[in-house]
């Protein structure tokens, strides 16, 4: 009896330092990931981008550490890092890891990034590519994969959620709605109850809420996108109803114009104009939410008066609102990187829903994983249905057509141009 019991106790000990070890491993984001190589390997590992700085990726780097602590793993910027890429990879130091993009894809002057690039869709490597969408993964002619998305992006606005419920009112989902919670705002005092950047076309609130609604105009049109990304003159007729969406949307009486016109830039401009605390709505892209939570302290009114605040789509249609998904951020392994092994080990740790999503939440960026609600800040985009859910990579929408399309609407949106004027000029914007 009493070795029944010393046997029972053992057991149970044993099994409570097995769960101790689990939860443990399991705050430290192990589970799951099994190191490949022996943990005792001596490498140093460069990752090289464009950013000024990458903390997110850096944590990243430090719980790698916990696996392979004598795997050193450094951040450098380049500057001009897009027009540099090809000359870095050229050189004698070139780095391990490095940042790439879809659109360079096919284009001449960025062949050496796509040359450089392993083929990360090899299955002997171990990466978790199910867990990203794959409406965001590029689709290369002969089936290879030089990049991976890191990051996603995508267009919204950000609600005051403090607003929405003092006024007793419900973020919209509709256009219907969108334009019946503005009249509600505007009847409570509020003199733009929908903000945004309108100074230059770029990341315009007019091109941010275009952009989703043209795709789904065009995207189930091979012909379209073919004439589209030819720039052919005639396809600018492609664009009539996104405009004559814009032009309902500005006579709604749901933005001023005027009172947009005094933020100056696209990014902190933004950012501080929406945390005074009086704009319900404010239109602007994924790489600009991504500063909010580092500028809450930064803003005054904020401070004084903080509030709960989210990310959504914008409602453009009677069926609601699409979910334009972009890849932000790729990254490529240097084929011929020395360290190649210990390269790939990194990015069979880092491509996990886990990591990615806490990469992305930490960097304040939408996570390319399938699974949104590891943020509370994007999650309404998980629910938007896949029939609603756009993506260029997928249909093949080129940056040089979306170019042309944002230069017209946003003659169109500012009075520059007439309807027809806009339509006409596609194909010749500079």
């Amino acid at each position: 009896m009493k070795k029944m019991i010393c046997l029972l106790l053992a057991v149970t000990m044993l099994l409570g330092l097995v769960a101790c070890d689990s939860k443990k491993q399991e705050e430290k984001g192990q589970e799951g990931f099994v190191p490949a190589l022996d943990t005792s390997v001596k490498s140093h590992i460069n990752v090289a981008g464009g950013y000024d700085n990458f903390e997110a990726l850096e944590k990243e780097f430090d719980r790698f550490n916990e696996f392979y602590p004598d795997v050193e793993l450094v951040y450098t910027k380049i500057d001009d890092y897009n027009n540099m890429v090809g000359t870095v990879l050229n050189g004698n130091d070139a780095p391990d890891i490095y940042v790439n993009n879809s659109w360079m894809y096919g284009r001449e002057q960025y062949k050496s990034a796509i040359d450089h690039a392993e083929d990360l869709s090899d299955p002997a490597l171990g990466l978790d590519l199910d867990c990203i969408r794959r409406n965001i993964i590029l689709k290369t002619q002969d089936g290879s994969l030089p990049m991976v998305p890191v990051f996603s992006s995508t267009n919204g606005m950000l609600v005051n959620k403090d607003l929405f419920e003092k006024e007793g009112l419900s973020v919209p989902s509709t256009y219907e709605e969108l334009v019946s919670v503005c009249k509600a705002f505007c009847d409570k005092g509020y003199k733009s109850p929908v903000m945004g950047f309108v100074i230059k076309e770029k990341t315009s609130l007019y091109s941010l809420m275009s952009y989703p609604f043209f795709c789904s105009t065009v995207a189930k049109d091979a012909q379209a996108i073919k004439k589209l990304n030819a720039l052919d003159r005639s396809a600018g007729e492609y664009m009539r109803p996104t405009l004559e969406m814009m032009e309902r949307f500005l006579g709604d009486g749901c933005v001023d114009p005027t009172a947009c016109a005094a933020i100056e830039n696209n990014y902190d401009a933004v950012i501080l104009r929406f945390f005074e605390g009086d704009v319900p709505m404010m239109i602007c892209s994924g790489d600009a939410v991504s500063g909010t939570r580092k500028r809450e302290s930064v803003s005054e009114a904020f401070t004084a008066h903080p509030f709960a605040y989210s990310f959504v789509p914008i409602p453009t249609s009677k069926e609601g609102a699409y979910f334009l998904d972009l890849p932000n951020l790729q990254f490529s392994v240097n084929k011929e990187s020395k360290e190649l092994a210990v390269a790939n080990e990194f990015m069979r740790f880092l491509i996990t829903s886990r990591e990615l999503s806490e990469m992305a939440k930490n960097k304040g960026l939408m996570s390319p994983t399938k699974d949104l609600s590891f943020n509370s800040m994007y999650a309404a985009f998980g629910d938007i249905p896949e029939s609603r859910i756009l993506s260029p990579e997928e249909f093949g929408l080129t940056d040089d057509a979306v170019t042309q399309l944002r230069k017209a609407v946003y003659g169109f949106s500012t009075g520059e141009l007439t309807m027809d004027e806009a339509i006409a000029g596609f194909g010749t914007y500079e």
